[in-house]
């Protein structure tokens, strides 16, 4: 997109965005796709995308995580949110996981106006805040997509944007789990941000975190952070 474009595409939106709590024009969007390569950390973050058949909640993965007090991250989009409101509830209340969003709908972004990026962003963020008390502060944008107004309406809104520089490939069915690991574990490095899937659609995510977190980051003396937390460079006590 040309960027002399830009100023004009955002005009519609930037009435809006200035009334909402967490803007800050002032600041400079920046995307993140790594942490400080001088932490002895990675980050675990899950994907949870709407889906068409399923659950859309990958229990034995979830259960592990929890039983294990494992650091993690989790992009939640609004429309994933609306089918799973217990689980929303349960994954906020446990300290050592994050929630961001993942936008509304899951919409290819860079194919929208402003305004309609604007929505997208922010809808399950206003759902977080207005129906769970809790103010997320990360956003990652559905499919990795984005664009410059993309960057311009997340910096407007005041959020943090999170891709990865480790893509798992968790939802690919022809991945078996040692080609996952393999792919992960061959770049795994300090201040990895790497990205999965809890929506089910990884069906060796359950077997790749598990041999990932009890065996190849411990012999790599990394351990697993929240995004926030990696970076910061300071893991969370664990509750």
């Amino acid at each position: 997109m040309r960027r002399h474009l830009l100023p004009h595409l955002l005009l519609g939106a930037l009435s809006a965005v200035a009334a909402w709590p967490f803007a800050s024009v002032d600041a400079v969007a920046q995307v993140i796709k790594s942490g400080p390569p001088t932490c002895q950390g990675v980050a675990l973050t899950f994907d949870l995308c709407p889906v068409r058949k399923g659950s859309g909640y990958d229990h034995p993965l979830m259960d592990y995580l929890i039983k294990h007090r494992i650091p993690a991250t989790f992009f939640m989009s609004g429309k994933w949110m609306a089918k799973h409101e217990p689980e929303v509830d349960h994954l906020l209340g446990l300290g050592f996981f994050e929630v961001g969003t993942h936008g509304e709908v899951h919409a290819h972004l860079p194919m929208h106006d402003a305004d309609e990026q604007r929505a997208e962003i922010l809808g399950p963020v206003k759902t977080l805040r207005d129906y769970y008390a809790h103010d997320a502060a990360l956003f990652r944008p559905p499919y990795g997509e984005y664009d410059d107004v993309t960057v311009a309406v997340v910096n407007m809104l005041g959020l943090r944007f999170i891709q990865w520089n480790i893509e798992s490939g968790d939802p690919d069915p022809t991945l078996s789990a040692e080609q996952i690991l393999t792919r992960v574990s061959t770049r795994a490095k300090p201040g990895s941000i790497i990205v999965f899937h809890a929506n089910g659609k990884g069906k060796q995510t359950r077997q790749v975190i598990e041999q990932l977190t009890s065996d190849i980051l411990p012999r790599k003396g990394l351990q697993p952070m929240t995004v926030s937390d990696l970076l910061n460079c300071t893991p969370r006590a664990h509750d």
